[in-house]
């Protein structure tokens, strides 16, 4: 049973205290510095960072980047602070301030790709272009030199773009594009001076298909580098690994390892520079997958985000939503259909430049048939790239389905897998690059935007065709990670996430209530159609999930998600037609007042529930094994959308206002203001940087009674979270009633109302009576630290 509370409960058990400098990274809170929020910016954030319970702020790439570049994944001099952001005094300021409140750093780095945009911004781009295969940084970029000169796709799609070529200052101009020019090379017209440099500009319409450099997926402004070579990860790393050092950085985020020829050599150099740091690296694991045995403390957590969402969502809603689609549609979809044509052509067309690269290492193969084999290899890889031993499987899985679509390429296959066993053939070598690139391009960034049958699932590490995630396989996951990668990053929400947390929160209410919502979007399609019916939901559904959204906001996502989907438009194409009528369905969604009214109304309906799923999958992220991640503003409710729209600014005063209002003691109710997710972030980040030592261990609690699926509870090996789950379908069955959840500590306090339970078996209708959360710490233990 409950007990009185003590006085001011909240304020006497989440005193804040400015934790002790330490190397440990217990939780990060992630920070997008750029242009605009800057070094001195975020310093000021530090004292607010402490009070909240994170013990290390974990940046976006610091190193100098493009001119201009909102995220800084655009390196273009590693050896220093990148000078929009404040330069090396601006860190300097940094450091200090996270010193003063007890804070570390966790910094992003960037091996895979450089930034060559604006060739003269990138010293090492620039030489290679002046100098060609005799410049000193010829080996630092991925170039097949054998192909003749370095294309720039740069030109204008027209037949005389090159006449708009001018000679200026000793360099050459294109409009805003400026090029060098070789020693001895500069007499004559524009059009003669180029035709003799070490590079040619092209059409940008040829960058997909004729490039002769590795790129960032399809992204010809960002060029691969060769960080196998020793001297070249030198060199990029030296700026970084000085920091490391110094007892500067306590830890390093690796951005897309799997897009390196030699991710686990890599990551074993890396480690032998900097022992002691923590390492993550983004590596995007398929549903079941394993993080291979590397010398790292895990991923960056969507394999955790996955999991924990999946929760929220009911599995039993599957069948609803798939006859929603094929009715919507017209037609059953296959996910694993529609994700081969997909794949297949991100590796027929926006990779075209990398797979002609490919077959031209198999010469002993007719190249039509090598690049058609390459391709439907690449297209059937069940993971973004295989790593021993698991590898060989995967080759072996993709090489029978390859030839079960493809049975007139038999013998191109299997000399073509044959090359690729072997560990030390160039081609087995950059394959999986490939394979990577065709995953990202093909599901991620299209058949996500494509398969609109449930969107909350449509997000990086997560697999639509996986309908939820029940309690007891979430439990199975979080007891295997709690053995293998007990300080891999756990997160909701990132700067490349499709939808932010609390969106898809409450897009997984809508799994309570499939019928309703097929009537709903039913008839809101038919209000203000849209020649392609499987997008349009998707719009819907996102517009519900973000309600209310500024109008330029979802006009600028639907843009984006239309011509990723590449089905009706798209960036190369686009559909002039399709595209007025996208935006006309959007400006109805506001314009048109029974329309706006109802999708307000649908929203503000679901909203409560929604929240509830939003504390739950917060208490969940937090409290699981592993290390704790919390994206620039999600400690308050967050409806962001794609990026750039959850990159906006962040406004800290608010948080920081309402953060001394809990600290004084104050309750405050699940409402719109957000402040329960924040009293559900703080006091559990300040119990795990307190008391690091209750949350060593993992357990499954369990509940019993009729509502006890509706419940999700586990012992970090002292707290204990508890959370609510499908909270519609639990109102319709009548609430809780006389389920319990089972705990073996004779007294515990909830860390979120103060209130002291004690006895083995607590009711949850008294438990969760006013938050649909709870976090119980042992109650002498929560004394003593009081």
């Amino acid at each position: 049973m409950a007990t009185t509370p003590p006085p001011d409960p909240v304020r006497a058990l989440t005193k804040v205290t400015t934790p002790s400098p330490t190397h440990r990274v217990g939780a990060t809170y992630r920070i997008q510095v750029r242009p605009g929020f800057d070094l001195a910016a975020t310093a000021g954030l530090a004292d607010y960072l402490a009070d909240l319970g994170v013990s290390h702020l974990y940046s976006a790439p610091l190193l100098t980047a493009a001119p201009g570049s909102a995220h800084g994944y655009d390196v273009v001099d590693h050896r220093a602070v990148n000078p929009e952001l404040g330069g090396e005094a601006g860190r300097r300021r940094l450091l200090r301030a996270l010193r003063a409140a007890g804070l570390g750093l966790v910094v992003d780095i960037v091996p895979n790709h450089a930034g060559v945009a604006v060739p003269a911004a990138n010293p090492a781009w620039w030489d290679v272009l002046r100098r060609g295969r005799e410049s000193a940084y010829a080996g630092w970029f991925d170039i097949d030199w054998e192909r003749g000169r370095l294309l720039l796709p740069v030109l204008a799609d027209t037949p005389d773009a090159l006449d708009d070529l001018k000679l200026a200052d000793g360099e050459l101009r294109y409009h805003e594009h400026r090029f060098p020019i070789a020693d001895g090379t500069g007499d004559g017209t524009p059009r003669q001076v180029h035709d003799r440099q070490h590079y040619e500009l092209v059409s940008w319409r040829r960058g997909d298909a004729e490039l002769t450099y590795r790129r960032f997926f399809a992204v010809s402004d960002l060029a691969g580098l060769r960080v196998e070579d020793p001297e070249v990860f030198a060199a990029t790393h030296a700026e970084i690994l000085r920091w490391v050092a110094a007892g500067e950085v306590d830890g390093i985020r690796v951005d897309h390892p799997d897009g390196l020829r030699d991710p686990a050599g890599y990551l074993a150099r890396l480690r032998a520079a900097a022992p002691d740091a923590w390492l993550v690296v983004e590596k995007i694991l398929e549903y079941g997958e394993e993080l291979p045995d590397w010398p790292v403390d895990g991923t960056t957590g969507y394999d955790a985000l996955a999991a924990v969402g999946g929760l929220f969502v009911d599995p039993d809603a599957e069948a609803d939503f798939t006859a929603l689609d094929t009715r919507l549609v017209g037609r059953p979809t296959s996910w694993q259909d529609l994700t081969h044509d997909t794949k297949l052509a991100a590796a027929t067309r926006l990779l075209a430049a990398e797979l002609t690269r490919l077959a031209a290492l198999a010469p002993e193969v007719e190249p039509a048939a090598a690049r058609s084999a390459l391709a439907e290899l690449a297209t059937a890889f069940a993971v973004y790239r295989g790593y021993p031993p698991e590898g060989a499987r995967h080759l072996a899985t993709a090489r029978a389905e390859a030839g079960r679509r493809r049975p007139d390429l038999t013998g191109a296959l299997d000399a073509l897998t044959r090359r690729l066993r072997d560990p030390d053939d160039e081609l087995a070598q950059r394959f999986p690059q490939f394979t990577g690139a065709v995953m990202a391009k093909g599901v991620e960034d299209t058949a996500f935007y494509r398969w609109s049958r449930f969107v909350a699932l449509n997000e990086v590490g997560g697999s639509p065709a996986h309908f939820g995630v029940p309690p007891a396989e979430f439990h199975r996951f979080a007891t295997a990670r709690q053995v293998r990668w007990p300080a891999s990053m756990t997160t909701l929400s990132t700067h490349d996430t499709k939808r932010s947390e609390d969106v898809r929160a409450r897009l997984a209410v809508l799994s309570e209530l499939p019928e309703r919502w097929a009537s709903l979007v039913g008839d809101w399609m038919a209000r203000a159609p849209l020649p392609d019916p499987a997008f349009a939901h998707l719009l819907w559904q996102t517009a519900v999930g973000a309600w209310p959204i500024e109008r330029e906001r979802l006009h600028a996502y639907a843009e984006k998600a239309a011509r990723e989907a590449a089905a009706s438009t798209s960036w190369t194409d686009p559909d002039p037609a399709f595209e007025r009528a996208m935006h006309a369905l959007v400006d109805a969604m506001y314009d048109d007042a029974a329309l706006n009214a109802s999708i307000g109304d649908f929203a503000a309906e679901i909203t409560p529930a929604g929240w509830s799923n939003s504390l739950g999958q917060k208490l969940v992220q937090l409290a699981m094994p592993g290390v704790p991640d919390t994206y620039q503003g999600t400690e308050l409710w967050d409806n962001s959308l794609v990026d750039p729209d959850n990159r906006r600014p962040v406004d800290f005063a608010v948080r920081r206002h309402l953060l001394a209002r809990l600290d004084a003691g104050w309750r405050p109710a699940v409402d719109a203001s957000g402040a329960a997710k924040l009293l559900v972030v703080s006091r559990t980040l300040r119990l795990r940087r307190d008391r690091p030592e209750l949350f060593t261990g993992y357990r499954p609690v369990p509940v019993r009674g009729r509502a006890a699926r509706h419940a999700v509870a586990f012992d970090r090996g002292g707290p204990i979270a508890v959370a609510t789950r499908l909270p519609l379908a639990l109102a319709r069955a009548g609430g809780w009633r006389d389920t319990t959840v089972s705990i073996s500590v004779h007294s515990v306090t909830d860390m979120f109302t103060g209130r002291v339970y004690s006895g083995s078996d607590l009711l949850l209708h008294d438990l969760l009576s006013t938050y649909p959360v709870a976090l119980l710490a042992p109650t002498d233990l929560v004394e003593a630290a009081a």
